[in-house]
Order: structure tokens, then C-alpha cells, then sequence
């Protein structure tokens, strides 16, 4: 424009018409660069974890359409879960939302996963805190921020065959572990290759379970101190007794379904994904099992499992990051979502749906969510799990001192906590 300064008063006047025109010639094509970007804009990209996450792309076709927002959906098997996002964070390169273990969030915050959620989740009314279960809350807090939101609840019961623990004394199950040593002893007796109750050996929630169920409790505070309360010795002690008692099978035997049905193996531990299973693949039975909370020790509390949904630090869709979030906790979508992958919702209100208040099975479920407890929330938690598992298989399977074994754990964890 200064150039045409330094011209007279009738070219003024003419550049200041053309300029004019190019200014409006340029809001024109920024308006119409701003409606094609809209067009063409990124889809949004969302990981998520497990089988249900096959389902996931379908489901959201109705949130496609009615946001204008393509969502594009990546399943990866949860073994392959967790280094893929440790990758994704390395490079800089992950989705706009990604599903997350409620284990995982402090390793992933300390590496940068995560956006802060604190002051932007206040705009959407579906993400209050109050709206979910505490115990799934208190996972996706890391050093009073908040850094995902609940996304699955999972818990664990004990399920088991009502024909064949009536027959030892206990056609409603057995209310405490004293109850289960008992029921299981006997039923263990009933032949060649049967057991009382099946026990997933590669799951460290088990024995953690075993262990708040003894009056156990983990302090921050104290690390691998915890490992020296006698309770946390009771509850392994008891992990120990049905393999070494024969009421639990250490080798790899029948699948878990497979050894329910023919009664093989009539009581196991497992959450809400294995109600579906038994129904669809052991329609044989029915009538005949049944879930109930778990063994009382000092408590009954099982495990605050799940999994949230996080945005990732770098995404540049974070408004439709949170929108896509907010319309997962809609109580509407919830439900919607609990039965096209029976998986239960974090969300209080969407129990209140006859869907799930009305199910006998999903109503224990539901007891059960409020008596659980939250893993430590711990960057180590998942590599002191790790070093358990492999405590107990050289305590079950080595014939270990369950002393010499528990010392010598407690100078993995120190070294753990200490690295």
C-alpha cells in the first residue's frame, strides 16, 4: 500500500478500489478455504483396545452422522497394547483419542502421554466427576490431574455351578474363602482330572484380590514394606494352598468354558465378558451356574478394573477430541454400548436402566462395583505385578518357601522403586 502512496490523488483513489476488491476477493477465499477445509478435515483417530474394539467403527456410525465427524477406528489386541503407545509416544505420533488400562496411567503420564483434562472437562456435562463410579475416578487422576475419563468399568466375581457346589453343601455358593477351601476340597475328590475351582496363574489381579481380602492394604508410603504385613503372607498362603492341596490345577488344562461345562472345574474367578461366553458356548448348563461377590476374608473387595479414554498429547482435534469423549459418557450411549460389547459402564445413572437394574447376574456385577479397590497408582506397578507372578510360580511350582520367597520379592520391588 505505500507504494501507491507516492502515486496522485485519482490513482489513490484507484488503488484504494482495487485494494478493495482484493481484500474482498480474499475473504471470499478464505471463507471458501475455510468451508473446504471443514470438508476435508482429518478424521478423528481413536485407538482402542480388545475385542470389543472390532465393534467399535460400527457402533459409531450414528455419531458420525449426526456430528459431521469421521472416526477412524484402530483395534489393537491389548498384549500388543502397551508398547505400541510407549511407541506412539516416543515419535510424537498417536491418535487423537486412545483407549488406556487404568493400570497404565501413571507410566503413561510420566512419559508425556496424556493431555491435561483438568480445566476443559468443566464444559461438558457428561464428564463430572460425580457422574462415575469413585473407583474409577481415582484411576484417571495422576499428581491432582485429571488425564482421561472413564471409559469401562470391570470387576471380578466368582462364578459357579449351582448343581454341582449343592451337592457339597453350597447350592448358593460359598460366602467366605473358609467356604471355598471347604467346597473346593470336596469337590476336587469327585475323580480322576477334577478340581474345585479354576485359578488364572497368568493373572496378577488375582492375587491382589486374595490379599485386600485379608484386611491388606498398599501405602505408597511404605513400598516394599507392604510385602512384610502378615495379611499379604495369609493371602498368599491361600493362593498357594489350592494348588499344593490339588483343589486348583497348576498345569494347563481344559479351557476355562470347556472345564464349567462338563464340571470339571466348577468355580472360577473372571469378569463380565465371561457371562456372554458361557451363554453362547455352554448352552448346556444353563440353569445350572450362577455368580456371587467374592469370598469374604476381612472383605469382599475385588478389583476396580477398566480401562478410559485419554487424549493424546499432541493431537491438534482437541474440542472434537472432548466431544467425542462426552457423547461416550452419555448415560443413552452407555447402555447402547453395554450391549453391543457387554462391557459395563463407570457411569452410576446407567445402571439405572432396566437393561442392566434388571438382570440377576449384572445386579451382582453392580454389588460387587461397590466393593472394590484401585491398583496402586504407581509408574512400577505393572513390572512389580510382573515380578509377583513370578514369585508365586516359583513358590507354586518350585516348592519355594513362601518366606524366603516373599523376602526376596521385597528386594525385587525396593530395587523396582528405587530405578
Amino acid at each position: 500500500m505505500s507504494i501507491y502512496m507516492r502515486n496522485k490523488k485519482l490513482g489513490i483513489m484507484a488503488t484504494i478500489m482495487l485494494s478493495c476488491s482484493l481484500v474482498l476477493g480474499a475473504c471470499s477465499s478464505k471463507s471458501s478455504s475455510t468451508a473446504e477445509s471443514k470438508e476435508s478435515k482429518e478424521p478423528l483417530q481413536v485407538w482402542v483396545m480388545g475385542a470389543e474394539g472390532q465393534r467399535f467403527k460400527e457402533f459409531l456410525k450414528g455419531y458420525e452422522k449426526e456430528h459431521g465427524t469421521e472416526v477412524d477406528v484402530l483395534a489393537i489386541p491389548w498384549g500388543d497394547a502397551h508398547d505400541k503407545l510407549l511407541t506412539a509416544v516416543a515419535s510424537g505420533k498417536g491418535p487423537d483419542v486412545l483407549q488406556i488400562g487404568n493400570t497404565w496411567v501413571p507410566e503413561l503420564a510420566e512419559a508425556g502421554t496424556f493431555l491435561d483434562l483438568t480445566d476443559k472437562i468443566k464444559d461438558y456435562p457428561n464428564l463430572k466427576q460425580d457422574n462415575f463410579f469413585e473407583s474409577s475416578t481415582s484411576t484417571t487422576k495422576y499428581k491432582d490431574k485429571i488425564l482421561a475419563i472413564p471409559y469401562i468399568i470391570d470387576t471380578r466375581v466368582l462364578f459357579y455351578r449351582t448343581d454341582l457346589l449343592a451337592s457339597v453343601g453350597f447350592p448358593k455358593g460359598p460366602e467366605t474363602w473358609d467356604d471355598t477351601v471347604n467346597a473346593a476340597s470336596k469337590l476336587a475328590k469327585s475323580g480322576q482330572g477334577f478340581y474345585g475351582i479354576d485359578i488364572d496363574q497368568k493373572s496378577s489381579h488375582i492375587p491382589m484380590m486374595f490379599a485386600w481380602e485379608q484386611g491388606w492394604n498398599y501405602d505408597i508410603k511404605k513400598g516394599a514394606d507392604n510385602f512384610k504385613d502378615p495379611k499379604f503372607k495369609k493371602a498368599i498362603e491361600l493362593y498357594n494352598r489350592f494348588f499344593k492341596e490339588g483343589m486348583a490345577q497348576l498345569e494347563a488344562g481344559k479351557e476355562t468354558v470347556q472345564a464349567f461345562n462338563d464340571g470339571t472345574k466348577p468355580m472360577f474367578i473372571s469378569g463380565p465378558y465371561m457371562v456372554k461366553t458361557i451363554q453362547e458356548q455352554a448352552p448346556d448348563i444353563k440353569g445350572k451356574w450362577d455368580v456371587k461377590v467374592m469370598p469374604k476374608g476381612e472383605t469382599s473387595n475385588s478389583i476396580a478394573g477398566g480401562s478410559h479414554l485419554a487424549v493424546f498429547n499432541n493431537t491438534d482435534q482437541v474440542k472434537e477430541s472432548l466431544e467425542f469423549i462426552n457423547y461416550m459418557a452419555d448415560p443413552k450411549t452407555q447402555v447402547e454400548w453395554y450391549k453391543a460389547s457387554f462391557t459395563l459402564p463407570p457411569v452410576k445413572s446407567a445402571w439405572d436402566d432396566p437393561v442392566l437394574a434388571e438382570d440377576p447376574i449384572l445386579k451382582t456385577f453392580g454389588k460387587q462395583i461397590e466393593m472394590t479397590k484401585a491398583f496402586p497408582m504407581i509408574p512400577e506397578y505393572e513390572n512389580m505385578s510382573k515380578e509377583l507372578l513370578k514369585t508365586l510360580e516359583q513358590i507354586n511350582r518350585g516348592g519355594e518357601d513362601i518366606d524366603k520367597a516373599l523376602t526376596n520379592y521385597q528386594t525385587e520391588v525396593k530395587d523396582i522403586l528405587s530405578k
